[in-house]
């Protein structure tokens, strides 16, 4: 049996090119005002496991050579990425964010939204200056989409009226946008016919869906490590996949009683708990277990076109770590 492997354990075989992307994104992080230094160093030392800009190499390796646009791309994604943390641990009013404090937390929303703006701006200074207006334009649609997602989620957690539809809209917006744009632009630094640039805008956004159900799975179950608190996204009024599918196998009287606990004490400890009984009751976890292996399977197919390659299988390999990982 092989050895199963982690993002670190996928990348080492493009080491070399991890290592330059590291360079190109230090490099862009640069400012002379000492506030964003100290809050651009903080978010270096807080790097995680680079999986975007990693997808960005693989996809550029599987259709061709990775180039100096690939760099500059996967640079390019890495800020907007950071930026939409940013923007996000302030919207959410997020202290912490895996175990560590968020910019949000350490200053104010002043600073982090400054400092999310910063980021924004040096990733289009990037690729105006190397003349990718095909790579612009796939981020400029990709920050569209992360705004309508992050939108239709605050309406819809206003209201507490989401249904699987809007669910999947929502993190197809929220998430995947970004990971496919990921491929996608990797794919066109590349040089990609419109065939191979479509199959892996296509995993990308398959595996983005695949690993925001997997995310949205660990919020109810309380025994994996996951640096976040079990129950989050109740305390927030998200109501994601495995309750959704709860609540619609729920009787009336359970469903009302819950909708009305998240509406009136969102942050009560016997509401979070009356959410995680009518999951586990209803099998919601199964469900969304099933559902995220479904997206897995479309990603896999979805690169089907390509050529065997260590790139490809690369790809293959990051979809097989979302569906076992506890992280």
């Amino acid at each position: 049996m092989s050895k199963e492997r982690d993002i670190k354990d996928i990348a080492k075989p493009f080491a070399k090119e991890m290592d330059e992307f590291e360079r190109y994104f230090r490099e862009e992080l640069k400012s002379p005002s000492g506030l964003l230094t100290i809050a651009t160093n903080y978010v270096f030392r807080r790097k995680g496991k680079r999986m975007r800009p990693l997808l960005v190499l693989l996809s550029a390796s599987a259709v061709g050579e990775i180039t100096q646009k690939t760099y500059a791309s996967a640079t390019l994604i890495e800020l907007l990425h950071n930026a939409s943390i940013v923007h996000d641990d302030v919207v959410d009013e997020t202290y912490e964010r895996r175990g560590q404090l968020s910019l949000f937390g350490l200053w104010n929303s002043r600073v982090a939204v400054l400092v999310g703006d910063f980021f924004l701006s040096r990733g289009i200074s990037l690729a105006t200056k190397g003349k990718h207006y095909d790579v612009l334009d796939i981020i400029s649609r990709t920050v569209g989409d992360l705004s309508e997602g992050e939108l239709s989620q605050i309406e819809h957690a206003r209201k507490l009226d989401i249904t699987e539809g809007d669910y999947y809209d929502i993190i197809r917006r929220k998430t995947a946008a970004l990971i496919s744009a990921c491929t996608e632009a990797g794919a066109v630094s590349a040089g990609a016919d419109d065939t191979e640039r479509a199959a892996l805008a296509q995993y990308g956004e398959n595996l983005g869906i695949a690993f925001q159900i997997r995310d949205d799975m660990f919020d109810y179950s309380p025994k994996l490590l996951v640096g976040k608190p079990s129950l989050n996204d109740i305390c927030e009024q998200k109501l994601t996949l495995p309750l959704i599918y709860a609540l619609g196998r729920a009787d009336r009287g359970e469903r009302s009683d819950l909708l009305a606990a998240v509406r009136r004490r969102p942050r009560d400890k016997k509401t979070g708990q009356m959410a995680l009984d009518m999951v586990l009751k209803y099998c919601g976890l199964d469900y969304a277990e099933e559902k995220m292996r479904e997206y897995s399977e479309k990603a896999r197919q979805s690169i089907g076109i390509l050529g065997a390659s260590e790139a490809q299988a690369s790809l293959l390999a990051i979809v097989d770590y979302n569906e076992r990982r506890t992280v």
